[in-house]
C-alpha cells in the first residue's frame, strides 16, 4: 500500500509523526452525545489531545446512518479513537478497523476501544482485499493537498460496492476544493450539511 507509506508528517505539527518525540503527558477527554458518553485517554503529541475536535464532534453528531447494512467500517486517521469508538456503539455487529501513521494514537485507540474488538492498525499492516462498507473521517488536512488527496483516494477506492464515506472538513482548510476535486475523480459526492465552517460530505465510489 503505496500511499499508505508516503509520510503524512510536518515537522511543525507533531501528531502526523509515526513516531512522536515530544515526552508524552496523559489527559483524559469525555466523549458526549445524545447517545453515547464514553471517557477516552489521550496524550499530548495527538491530535486535538485536550478535547474532542469540533469538527470530529460535528461528524459523530450529524453523520447520517447508511442505507446498507454495515459489516466493517473503518476510522480514517483515528487519532485516540472518539470515532472508533462512536462506530462500535452504533454498529456493534460490525467489524471495525482504525488506522493512523501515529504509534502513540495507535496505542490510545488500543487503551479506548481495543476492549470491543476494534483492530487498530498502521496504515502498511492492513490488508489491502479488505472492503469497507462505511469509512467516516476528520481528515488530516493540513498534511498539504497533494498528500491528503493520494491517502483520501487509497481509502475511498477500498469501499464495497454499496459502502459510503462521511468526511468532515473545515471550509477554510479546503473544503470546497476537495468537494470539486473528489467530484473530477471517480466518486460521487454529496455535501450533507454545513455549519459554524464546517462541511460534512458523504462519498460513495461512482
Amino acid at each position: 500500500m503505496e500511499a499508505c507509506s508516503v509520510s503524512y508528517m510536518d515537522s511543525q505539527s507533531h501528531y502526523f509523526d509515526e513516531d512522536p518525540t515530544v515526552p508524552s503527558e496523559n489527559f483524559t477527554v469525555d466523549l458526549v452525545l445524545p447517545d453515547l458518553t464514553a471517557t477516552l485517554r489521550t496524550s499530548n503529541g495527538v491530535f486535538s489531545s485536550k478535547r474532542i475536535d469540533p469538527g470530529t464532534k460535528y461528524l459523530l453528531q450529524n453523520a447520517p446512518l447508511p442505507d446498507a447494512i454495515v459489516t466493517t467500517a473503518l476510522d480514517l486517521g483515528c487519532g485516540y479513537g472518539p470515532i472508533a469508538r462512536t462506530l462500535c456503539h452504533r454498529f456493534p455487529e460490525a467489524q471495525i478497523w482504525a488506522t493512523d501513521i501515529n504509534s502513540r494514537a495507535r496505542s490510545l485507540t488500543i487503551e479506548n476501544v481495543g476492549k470491543f474488538g476494534v483492530k487498530v492498525e498502521h496504515p502498511d499492516d492492513i490488508d489491502e482485499a479488505i472492503r469497507f462498507d462505511l469509512i467516516w473521517s476528520n481528515p488530516p488536512i493540513r498534511i498539504g493537498k497533494s498528500k491528503l488527496y493520494k491517502m483520501l483516494d487509497l481509502w475511498l477506492q477500498r469501499l464495497s460496492d454499496d459502502g459510503e464515506a462521511i468526511l468532515v472538513v473545515q471550509k477554510h482548510l479546503g473544503a470546497d476544493s476537495l468537494l470539486k476535486w473528489l467530484d473530477k475523480v471517480s466518486y460521487n459526492v454529496q455535501k450533507l450539511s454545513s455549519k459554524s465552517g464546517y462541511r460534512l460530505f458523504k462519498v460513495t465510489v461512482k
